[in-house]
């Protein structure tokens, strides 16, 4: 293995891997496997929101609504697409930006796929999510039918995640991406 570069690099920075899809996913937990396995560190654009935020996400919701959130969570992806280049997941909405799709296209986008009852059991149904209000199961399903088409335009390919380790979709991206 060869020592970590210490000057200031030079030209663009890309992350290494883009993890996109809806929530329950596993986005962040694929994306620590990876970050690990390739020595990179892992950034997550909610988290980030939140950081610069000072309150959850869900408080972000309450407290100024989703547009406002939206305009966070654009200005977020925007942020670490230019400046971060180890593993990098998003929100599961953040492909909803006509500008996000953009400037995902340059980059290596993986959509990690979750069918219906893998997604409830992962989130939970008494989640706190905020767009997961009321009927869980039901906005759950929504969500999958109204974003998936949107995951696949975005992405170089799809990883199935249902019924399967963090580890072994690890695997598989691994050997999709060629690494």
């Amino acid at each position: 293995m060869t020592e970590p570069v210490t000057e200031p690099m030079t030209g663009p920075v890309s992350p290494s891997v883009v993890l996109v899809g809806p929530m329950g996913a596993g986005k962040t937990t694929v994306g620590r496997v990876l970050a690990r396995r390739w020595g990179v560190a892992v950034r997550d654009t909610d988290a980030d929101i939140e950081a610069d935020a000072g309150k959850p996400v869900s408080e972000i919701f309450v407290d100024e609504g989703e547009a406002h959130f939206r305009e966070l969570e654009k200005a977020a992806v925007a942020a670490a697409l230019a400046s971060h280049d180890g593993v990098l997941s998003l929100g599961g909405g953040a492909v909803l930006d006509p500008d996000t799709q953009v400037l995902l296209k340059d980059h290596a986008v993986v959509f990690l796929r979750v069918g219906l009852a893998d997604a409830v059991k992962r989130v939970g149904l008494g989640s706190a999510r905020p767009l997961l209000l009321g009927n869980v199961r039901g906005r759950v399903k929504q969500l999958l039918d109204e974003r998936t088409p949107i995951y696949e335009a975005v992405a170089r390919f799809a990883v199935e995640t249902d019924g399967r380790t963090p580890e072994q979709v690890a695997d598989d991206i691994e050997e999709r991406l060629g690494r």
